[in-house]
């Protein structure tokens, strides 16, 4: 069978990553690459790199990786579904619900394979969380918390830190526990100088009554990329830096301390540090992606969950600004 011929749309900060592994993804050809700007990384090896989307369908591509500014992506994504290219578009999908409906039909009406690049779900430490709650580990979930802070990334300037950086935490709670959003409650604030927000915080609640929060910044020295679950036997805390997860148990020792006994709540028990295997988050991105075009069985972040993900974010700007809570149907 002959590899996939694929394109890559976008060489920046982003897409040089995508190049490097489309590259050398078994069974798939990069074929060519979008660019306006040319090869500023050195990332093309000798593909040819034109300026225009309809010039890399034109090298005949089955599929593309969407690595442009969220503004772009409804113009790229129509001249790729009308070509009936299947494309996975970098996150979020786009900038505000009615863009992100128009490209998920756009791909959706033409049978196309559709995904947005929610990388988080690939972390090796959030795929086994998903995989030990689906078991039943954790028993029933009672809250997600997440944090999500560092520095400025000069390389965004068209959405600020809810689309960009709150996305990434409001896909991986919808999937790890296999939820959806019911109701949201943000505050924003801008403190740098910048058009969009740089810094907010979401409490959340979600369809099985799990109770969420996201704190999440462009201000902070400190680089923190953390997600704690907390159920009825336990809590999961997965460090997606390190791809490291930590699993504090309940305590199965009875208290014999009179003062201690009178507590109702759970006690201290085992900690376990797993050790799991942790491929590069793209590169399981993309080969879910390359079978998922083979119609294959594959784990993607289909385009209406891109979709719900917008429909979340866009909620909570929403409620920042009104100073309600937004209910989600």
């Amino acid at each position: 069978m002959a590899n996939l011929r694929a394109g890559l749309v976008g060489a920046g900060m982003m897409g040089r990553h995508h190049a490097r592994v489309l590259g050398s993804l078994d069974g798939v050809d990069l074929v060519g690459i979008v660019d306006p700007d040319g090869d500023k990384h050195g990332v093309a090896g000798g593909r040819p790199v034109v300026d225009t989307v309809e010039a890399l369908v034109d090298l005949g591509v089955d599929y593309a990786v969407v690595a442009v500014p969220t503004a772009f992506h409804l113009e790229v994504g129509l001249v790729l579904a009308e070509a009936g290219v299947h494309a996975i578009v970098e996150k979020p999908l786009a900038e505000n619900v009615a863009v992100a409906t128009q490209l998920a039909e756009a791909f959706e009406s033409r049978d196309l394979v559709g995904g947005v690049g929610h990388i988080e779900r690939y972390n090796p430490a959030l795929q086994s969380a998903r995989a030990r709650i689906e078991a039943g580990d954790l028993g029933d979930v009672y809250q997600v918390v997440t944090r999500r802070q560092g520095p400025f990334p000069g390389r965004i300037a068209d959405v600020g830190v809810v689309m960009d950086l709150a996305t990434h935490d409001i896909d991986l709670t919808a999937w790890v526990t296999q939820q959806s959003y019911a109701s949201v409650s943000a505050q924003t604030a801008h403190r740098s100088g910048r058009p969009h927000e740089d810094l907010v915080a979401v409490t959340g609640l979600l369809s099985n009554g799990t109770v969420v929060n996201h704190l999440v910044n462009w201000l902070s020295p400190l680089k923190e990329r953390s997600t704690v679950i907390t159920g009825e036997k336990g809590t999961l805390v997965a460090d997606t830096l390190t791809a490291d997860l930590t699993f504090f148990e309940n305590g199965k020792v009875a208290t014999t301390w009179a003062g201690l006994s009178q507590f109702r709540g759970v006690s201290e028990g085992d900690v376990h540090r797993y050790a799991i295997p942790k491929p590069e988050p793209l590169r399981v991105e993309h080969e879910n992606f390359r079978d998922a075009v083979l119609g294959k069985d594959a784990d993607i972040v289909t385009l209406q969950q891109g979709l719900a993900t917008v429909t979340v974010a866009q909620a909570c700007l929403e409620s920042a600004t009104s100073g309600q809570s937004v209910s989600l149907s």
